[in-house]
């Protein structure tokens, strides 16, 4: 949260933080985001998951104004995505997709491999590598045979929420892999879902964790914004 408010302030956004008791009732949430909705100052509504485990956030994200939804995971943002409709886009799928593409890389053809099949991250950013007209497999903790399956991805996609899962050997050489995984160790150390030291030495290119896939995440929900922001106005 603090991130975004930096970013806001670095881009002239104006910003408001609303810090609510541990306590709010879904309810009191939903009136809030319907008053957020109804204000003409207000562009972009996002809800910082997770919620208190008596607020349903499904709920939560269905209350606000589709246009107003600059994370990007309103059911009909969602809907539209999949269609292949103008819409506000997920922004951490957005942002490996961006990243993906800076590489130079022809997205078309190659075979892309997503690992976790997330609302979040996982679904959207399959959607959007098919769009790019990628050959894409997802696979999930059910997979069988996963390290066969990575191994022949030229753009492996990773969101798992399990620490340096992806080790070296489970990398086709000159891949391109985006780690959206960030875990804390027992001894504070933050990493990715990807053994960054050994899949590095055979990637073509690698995300960092931190200082990956976060920096790009917020900086969609900074295109967002002002793509909502032009579209309101």
């Amino acid at each position: 949260v603090r991130n975004k408010e930096r970013a806001c302030e670095e881009l002239g956004i104006r910003s408001k933080t609303f810090k609510l008791p541990q306590e709010t009732s879904q309810a009191e949430v939903i009136d809030l985001i319907k008053k957020l909705n109804n204000d003409p100052e207000i562009h972009g509504i996002l809800v910082q998951l997770p919620v208190p485990k008596q607020i349903d956030p499904d709920a939560v994200i269905e209350a606000i104004d589709p246009a107003k939804d600059v994370d990007g995971l309103h059911p009909v943002n969602m809907g539209r995505l999949i269609r292949g409709q103008q819409c506000l886009k997920p922004c951490t799928p957005h942002g490996c997709m961006v990243m993906i593409k800076r590489t130079g890389i022809d997205i078309k053809g190659k075979k892309a491999v997503v690992v976790g099949r997330s609302n979040i991250v996982g679904k959207p950013v399959s959607v959007m590598l098919l769009q790019e007209n990628a050959t894409v497999t997802v696979c999930h903790s059910k997979t069988v045979n996963l390290e066969k399956e990575t191994r022949e991805a030229d753009i492996l996609v990773v969101a798992v929420g399990r620490p340096e899962f992806i080790k070296g050997d489970m990398v086709k050489p000159g891949a391109v892999v985006i780690d959206v995984g960030i875990n804390r160790l027992d001894n504070r150390k933050l990493v990715g879902d990807v053994d960054f030291e050994s899949v590095s030495k055979k990637a073509g290119w690698i995300t960092p964790v931190p200082g990956g896939v976060g920096p790009m995440t917020i900086t969609m929900l900074m295109h967002n914004t002002v793509e909502a922001a032009e579209r309101l106005c």
